[in-house]
């Protein structure tokens, strides 16, 4: 009997627990409220919720209607939200089938955390697994889409995913359940609709077993895929590492792997790189040259042995800021921290051998001060040379990553740059036996 293998199929799945309170998704047609049924007669604590998307005239009305008679059948709260379909899909840009979905699981989980529902059920079966699984190799989404219908994700389950819709049908039957019929489903305009009522059918009728057969491939698939990630999860935590809140990753340990392409996909889609950017990432890694790319939340630099990730918000901003003359200290910490002295007894100060540390003669200095990212085409008289230099060439010479390159920040005075900060002062701005102020600059470190 149907209401056997149910309650196997939660007990065995481990998919909820018998003192768990469920929240019921039931839209009126015979999979939603066959689930209503069978939930009623093992006794599960659940209520039931029902989505109006005011899509079918009159229909939906008598829809909600139904599912609000049948919570009072079976002596359970109910919950009923409606919603401008139509007018929410053009807001967001989307279709009006996304939206309603979109919809759904969104209120779905507001009624489950505001009533303390463990879990929200909905009535997919194995035949929505089939139909789920052809779509998406019609779309060609890769592996990721021919795992099928997971039956447990988050605070959603499927506690139908045991059985087949005949068999839904069959019970409905016999045991006299009354029902809404969508007659929309009948219409093979869309996708679904037409792999159900013309694709599935002609594959059935040159191979009768053909939807149990798919449906234990679609298992299969799903295990080989769980076995393949922790495989990939294991490889992807050995060849990162942390560096200054930065991940960076040796390019040789992914182009050891062959195929290196889903060792890449594994290791870059968590952050946010799409397919097409994880193959042209590949492409460059055998290069010499330097590349960027960016997701929504992360940058990637591909330098010559490895690749450093960062998230945006990493990124300092790019705008100058000004430093107006001040009498003794002052400090900012934006965009940069610095930390700016006035030293006026310059006779018992000693000049710091590092580029950490800027000593400058003060009386050089034209005020407001700026600091600004460095600019293509930026020139300055490195310290101890009486000849300008290109900064882009300053930066081969002291082997710079593109990735330090990109968050050099320069100290300018009018036109001029008086040092690259953390680097090198400007040869016209340092101390001489004339000097009788320094500007003193360190950062938080020194």
């Amino acid at each position: 009997m149907l209401i056997r293998s149910f309650i196997r199929f939660i007990e065995e799945g481990s998919i909820f627990s018998a003192d768990d309170y469920i929240l019921l998704a039931v839209s009126g047609g015979v999979d939603s409220t066959v689930m209503a049924h069978l939930f009623h007669q093992a006794k599960f604590r659940f209520a039931i919720a029902h989505c109006h998307f005011g899509l079918r005239a009159g229909e939906s009305d008598l829809d909600a209607e139904f599912v609000q008679n049948l919570a009072v059948k079976l002596n359970v709260p109910f919950f009923l939200e409606k919603f401008d379909t139509a007018a929410i899909a053009s807001e967001r840009g989307i279709s009006i089938q996304m939206a309603a979905r979109d919809l759904r699981y969104e209120w779905f989980e507001k009624i489950r955390i505001e009533n303390q529902f463990d879990y929200v059920a909905v009535a997919h079966h194995l035949d929505d697994q089939v139909e789920t699984f052809m779509i998406n190799l019609i779309r060609g989404t890769g592996i990721a889409g021919l795992h099928g219908i997971p039956v447990k994700k988050g605070s959603v389950i499927r506690p139908m995913m045991f059985t087949f819709r005949q068999n839904i049908d069959d019970y409905a039957d016999q045991h006299q359940i009354i029902f809404r019929t969508d007659r929309s489903n009948n219409q093979t305009k869309y996708l679904r609709n037409k792999i159900r009522h013309e694709v599935i059918p002609l594959l059935v009728s040159i191979n009768p077993e053909f939807t149990t057969g798919l449906t234990a491939s679609i298992n299969r698939i799903s295990e080989f895929e769980q076995v393949g990630n922790h495989a990939l999860s294991k490889w992807c935590e050995s060849v990162q590492r942390i560096d200054n809140a930065e991940i960076v990753i040796d390019i040789q340990r992914v182009l050891e792997n062959a195929p290196a392409e889903p060792y890449a996909w594994a290791l870059l889609s968590p952050y946010g790189f799409t397919e097409t950017q994880v193959a042209n990432i590949l492409k460059c890694l055998g290069t010499k040259s330097s590349r960027r790319f960016h997701s929504a939340t992360h940058t990637l630099v591909k330098e010559r042995k490895k690749l450093v990730i960062s998230t945006i918000g990493q990124m300092v901003e790019e705008k100058s800021v000004g430093i107006a003359l001040f009498p003794e200290q002052k400090e900012i910490f934006k965009p940069i921290p610095l930390s700016f002295k006035r030293i006026r007894d310059i006779e018992n100060y000693i000049i710091p051998a590092t580029g950490n540390i800027a000593s400058i003669d003060f009386r050089k200095l034209q005020f407001p001060l700026t600091i600004r990212r460095w600019r293509h085409g930026d020139v300055f008289f490195p310290l101890g040379m009486k000849r300008k230099k290109k900064l882009s060439d300053f930066f081969i010479d002291q082997k710079l990553s593109l990735n330090e390159k990109e968050n050099t920040w320069l100290l300018c005075s009018g036109n001029d740059i008086a040092w690259i900060i953390n680097r090198r002062i400007d040869h016209r701005f340092r101390v001489t036996a004339a000097t009788s102020e320094i500007l003193r600059i360190t950062t938080p470190d020194t």
